[in-house]
């Protein structure tokens, strides 16, 4: 009679024993991750969408599991103590690999399919255009292309790669630099034809100017005011003609006729080779510091169809930086 009770607590023990000490659940990690990196409770209640109560009952119960303060609770925002900072790079770590585990578990599902985000001008005059291409050599793979001028957040979108114009250094990412840009005039080929057609860099006084406004702030980009400086061109008004933003635009408008614009080369790259557009002073442009880049995330398991989208980009990038140097 009195071996049943000494027998249950025998079992209970190693049941206890087969669950050893799994620690703080994961939203408690997620709280202090977020918390870490916004230095505010209320900002990270923001981003995983609970009340600021709720973050910091995370937090206190995380505390309690390490047996000492996590943050210094300072007037509007909090900072890491040395426990905290010394454990906020694991956390943020084994966060961004449970993310990633997440998504390698989907990729049966989408394998053959690579998200891409680019800048609408690129993804309208460059990207869209050669698509063809890719899909004759890889008609399995779908490419879903986002036009975006947003910098992407791989750790909260399901983008593969983007495709960005810049002077590089993309932070927490891999970045390789996928061809070079310069600028030269371009304009309809009817501009230049008959008597009254434009014949010298001095014929386009006669001709509206057409200015890419876009927002790169690139200081390399010329103006047609130092284009027109460089040559020693007088006697045109540079501060004439449309402001047109974005790029494409500035190259649908010298299509249209509405004037010459002074437009990024790689951008009119297909619309030159169409005979859409021509490039009445040369096919010279003029090198500029920005170039296009390809970012995609760290740590991040590249697909079949991905390597594939990446080797061709590189493929054509190459074809780019080649006419590029020697003109078409």
């Amino acid at each position: 009679m009195h071996g049943r009770p000494g027998n249950v607590t025998c079992r209970a023990v190693a049941q206890n024993n087969d669950h050893p000490d799994r620690g703080p659940p994961h939203a408690a990690f997620r709280a202090f991750e977020a918390a870490a990196r916004h230095a505010s409770f209320a900002k990270a209640a923001d981003e995983l969408n609970v009340s600021p109560a709720a973050i910091s009952q995370q937090i206190q119960a995380l505390e309690t599991y390490a047996g000492q303060p996590l943050f210094r609770r300072l007037g509007r925002g909090v900072e890491l103590t040395d426990a905290g900072k010394a454990a906020f790079r694991h956390a943020s770590e084994g966060l961004a690999a449970l993310a990633e585990a997440a998504r390698v578990m989907r990729l049966p599902l989408r394998s053959q399919r690579v998200s891409v985000s680019a800048a609408p001008s690129f993804a309208m005059k460059w990207l869209a255009p050669r698509l063809e291409r890719f899909k004759e050599q890889h008609p399995d793979v779908e490419v879903w292309i986002s036009a975006d001028m947003a910098v992407v957040d791989f750790a909260v979108t399901d983008v593969d790669i983007a495709i960005r114009y810049g002077a590089g250094g993309y932070r927490d990412t891999n970045a390789e630099r996928l061809m070079q840009e310069s600028v030269l005039p371009i304009c309809s080929p009817l501009l230049l034809e008959g008597d009254d057609g434009m014949k010298t860099p001095a014929d386009l006084s006669r001709f509206a100017l057409l200015h890419d406004e876009s927002p790169d702030q690139d200081p390399s980009c010329p103006t047609w005011d130092m284009w027109l400086m460089a040559r020693g061109v007088e006697g045109v008004d540079a501060r004439k003609g449309l402001r047109l933003n974005p790029s494409s635009l500035v190259i649908e408008a010298a299509i249209a006729g509405k004037g010459v614009a002074l437009a990024k080369r790689q951008l009119a790259a297909a619309d030159l080779a169409l005979g859409r557009l021509v490039a009445p002073f040369g096919a010279s442009g003029t090198p500029i510091n920005f170039a296009y880049w390809m970012v995609w995330p760290r740590g991040r398991t590249v697909s079949p169809a991905l390597r594939s989208f990446m080797n061709w980009l590189r493929e054509e990038g190459r074809e780019g930086d080649l006419d590029h140097g020697a003109g078409i």
